[in-house]
């Protein structure tokens, strides 16, 4: 009995006869690789350009949908011509086969997924597309369609029904859930962050609940390792990063400006009017040339409107130092280089506090780098900190010892001195 010929099917081909049997079997396999091949060659070659010269040139998702069923022809070209090979055995035509089937079922299940973004993109058009988003149903059936085609292709592989399928993963399920909540979870939470772009390695974030704060130096299934700028390691569980809030800085770096947002506290008590001297003294800035012309028009028009119509005196606009200096550090803000003119700009009054009267300065600088964002903010207090007394102005300031021992008298500010110089002495 020859064994050779119980294993091979009828319908085969018959390639060179008298050749060796696995000649002919390498004969037949490049013959069908050849035919795949030019049928893969010709449908995207030929039929898909076709496609795209129909398709309107702003609408890229049909061609992609196309192209990946156009990955079909091939995998029947194989899954019809394996059985034609000659001396292959059964098991490994029925392997290809299943593995063929399985392959074509992902490809359709990818072109749908391909259609249902291109869904989503045509809805974005919509002018109410902002308020009413469509995008989460769409991710769910794109869930549902991933699981039910990977039922499918494990069904094909193992040549059983998916029903049988179903009931024996209905029968696990809640074991499944008990034994890898956390993988499922994490395995959830990554396809969430992943679809979403809502973290990447190289991203600054900061999660005050889990003491992190730096950049992301790895994400894998379960954890995401974040390296503090102390340089010690945070591991946070990847579900965490979807169920707890978190700060990404990426949108900061991305736009090439960083905030600075502080406030310089005055004493209420040095805010005044101007005397005429003192505003003329203050032209000496070239930065508030133009701000004290236009106030001085203002205030002279608003004073004669007055005088005319018979009014007190007590009623007319004087130059204030308080907001002399705030329109000074506006134009100072804006001669400075360093800063970016693109991104809001704004110096304010914040509310009045029992620590003195907020002057908030809100501007970006033209870097990111941390290193010369302090720099450039720390060269504009200076600045605005040695400038302020020019002003008529003082910074507010909680009294320390030496304040308390200058109320107490002279007397005792000598006697302070000198104890303060003997301990200085005496420490070796």
């Amino acid at each position: 009995m020859n064994l050779s010929a119980s294993i091979v099917p009828t319908d085969q081909l018959e390639l060179l006869p008298g050749s060796p049997p696995w000649v002919q079997t390498l004969i037949g396999l490049g013959l069908l690789v050849l035919a795949s091949m030019a049928a893969n060659f010709i449908v995207k070659h030929v039929i898909l350009r076709l496609i795209g010269k129909i398709v309107p040139g702003d609408w890229p998702a049909p061609s992609a949908i196309a192209a990946r069923l156009a990955n079909i022809v091939p995998a029947l070209i194989v899954s019809g011509g394996i059985a034609l090979v000659p001396n292959l055995p059964e098991w490994v035509v029925d392997v290809t086969r299943n593995v063929v089937g399985a392959f074509i079922i992902l490809t359709i299940a990818l072109a749908i997924s391909s259609g249902l973004s291109f869904v989503n993109d045509l809805y974005a058009r919509r002018p109410d597309a902002a308020s009413r988003p469509i995008k989460g149903y769409i991710q769910v059936v794109k869930i549902v369609l991933f699981m039910a085609a990977t039922i499918l292709m494990i069904a094909v592989l193992m040549e059983e029904s998916p029903l049988l399928l179903l009931s024996g993963l209905g029968a696990m399920a809640a074991v499944l859930m008990l034994v890898f909540r956390d993988t499922i979870l994490s395995l959830v939470a990554s396809v969430q962050l992943t679809s979403n772009d809502m973290l990447r390695v190289g991203d600054w974030i900061e999660m005050p609940s889990c003491n992190a704060d730096g950049d992301v130096i790895d994400i894998a299934l379960h954890t995401v390792k974040v390296q503090n700028w102390d340089k010690t390691i945070t591991t946070i569980p990847t579900h965490r990063l979807i169920s707890d809030s978190y700060k990404n800085y990426r949108g900061m770096q991305e736009s090439g400006g960083r905030r600075i947002m502080r406030s310089i506290l005055l004493d209420q008590n040095s805010v005044r009017f101007l005397d005429p001297e003192e505003v003329q003294d203050l032209r000496r800035f070239a930065l508030i040339d133009e701000y004290l012309d236009r106030k001085r028009g203002e205030i002279e028009s608003w004073n004669a409107s007055l005088i005319e119509a018979g009014r007190d005196p007590v009623n007319s606009r004087r130059v204030t130092n308080i907001g002399t200096f705030r329109a000074y550090v506006a134009a100072y803000l804006m001669a400075n280089d360093r800063l970016a003119k693109g991104m809001t700009m704004i110096v304010r009054q914040l509310d009045p506090t029992p620590q003195g009267l907020p002057l908030q300065i809100y501007c970006f600088t033209n870097t990111t780098a941390w290193a010369e964002y302090e720099e450039i903010q720390s060269d504009i207090f200076d600045h605005l900190l040695a400038v302020l007394p020019r002003f008529r102005l003082r910074l507010f300031q909680q009294p320390s010892g030496l304040d308390l021992v200058t109320l107490a008298g002279p007397d005792r500010v000598g006697l302070a001195a000198a104890s303060a110089q003997s301990s200085a002495l005496a420490t070796p």
